[in-house]
């Protein structure tokens, strides 16, 4: 293991030297920085979760390098205020900004958005499944499915799926669902993918469907190889967003010298998005450029191969209601 190397495995074990500002600075630094993406002119990209944070930061990149935006928010006031503040920052791009209404949670909403997408595009570049909730109380969809469980894991399964004919058709094509360095954590529950028998916890609950997430992302990329659709997670470090201001005030507090911007936190999607340097490869894990361990010596380790298919047949049951 080479000086940067050893360095970059620092920060990412020190977590908050890693998740924060100075890891990204630090990184960046090194000689082995991965060059940035190229154009994406031509190509099209669906982002949920657009109306602030990570998503609009990461729309607002995407559209700086040509390509075409469709903005999704879960109505339609917050879809076109998502477009109205992509187009202020990136004025010349207006034409390809695209706000779009799409209740992650809900099933309904999902496959209303992706039957219009399919009759209106033939091709889908780059899906970024970014949607996110952590609710103060244990709360559920339209469809009586645990809300946070419908926005990461079964929301972003239906989205993939419904979407898959396009992604194939753009192939080398990506996936790119955006988890939290939470998972490490936390391992899928035994037996209750909903953790409907536990405790609620919103931090608990949170990271444990991002944990789902990332194994959905595993199991995707393995059905998506021979299409050349590749899927990865990425997490973004802490990152000061909406949600982490509105959800979590005493941690945005605590960790304001060295909280990661909207952009910041949104750099390796767009890269991953962007950069053919990723296509060597799928069902990874990134954070700043980099592929990161799925789990830790220190932690719970791997979910078992019985627990992993109980997850998949699950929420393929949900989405087939």
């Amino acid at each position: 293991m080479n000086l940067e190397s050893v360095v970059d495995t620092v920060l990412d074990r020190s977590v908050a030297l890693g998740y924060g500002r100075p890891g990204l600075y630090v990184r960046r630094r090194m000689p082995g920085w991965p060059a940035d993406g190229g154009r994406m002119d031509g190509k099209v990209v669906v982002v949920t979760g657009a109306a602030s944070g990570i998503g609009q930061a990461a729309a607002v990149g995407f559209v700086r390098l040509g390509a075409e935006v469709h903005a999704l928010a879960r109505n339609r006031e917050r879809a076109e205020d998502a477009a109205r503040l992509i187009r202020h920052r990136v004025p010349s791009a207006a034409d390809r900004v695209h706000p779009g209404v799409c209740d992650v949670s809900s099933l309904a909403s999902l496959r209303g958005f992706a039957r219009g997408f399919r009759e209106r595009h033939d091709s889908l570049h780059v899906l970024v499944n970014n949607a996110g909730v952590m609710p103060d109380t244990r709360e559920h969809s339209p469809d009586g499915v645990e809300l946070t469980f419908a926005t990461h894991v079964l929301g972003p399964w239906v989205l993939v799926d419904g979407l898959t004919d396009p992604l194939a058709r753009a192939a080398p094509s990506r996936v790119i669902n955006v988890v939290s360095g939470g998972q490490y954590g936390q391992a899928l529950p035994v037996g209750d993918p909903q953790s409907e028998r536990d405790a609620y916890g919103p931090k608990k609950i949170y990271a444990r469907t991002k944990r789902a997430e990332l194994v959905l992302t595993e199991q995707w990329a393995a059905r998506l190889r021979e299409q050349d659709v590749h899927v990865y997670a990425t997490h973004p470090g802490w990152a000061d967003t909406k949600g982490v201001r509105s959800w979590l005030p005493v941690f945005r507090a605590l960790t304001r010298p060295i909280i990661r911007t909207p952009e910041q936190g949104a750099d390796t999607v767009v890269w991953l998005g962007s950069s053919d340097e990723p296509l060597v490869g799928t069902g990874t894990l990134w954070h700043d450029r980099r592929p990161r361990p799925a789990t830790y010596a220190v932690g719970p380790g791997r979910d078992d191969d019985e627990t992993r298919a109980q997850l998949w047949q699950h929420v393929s049951g949900l989405a087939a209601r």
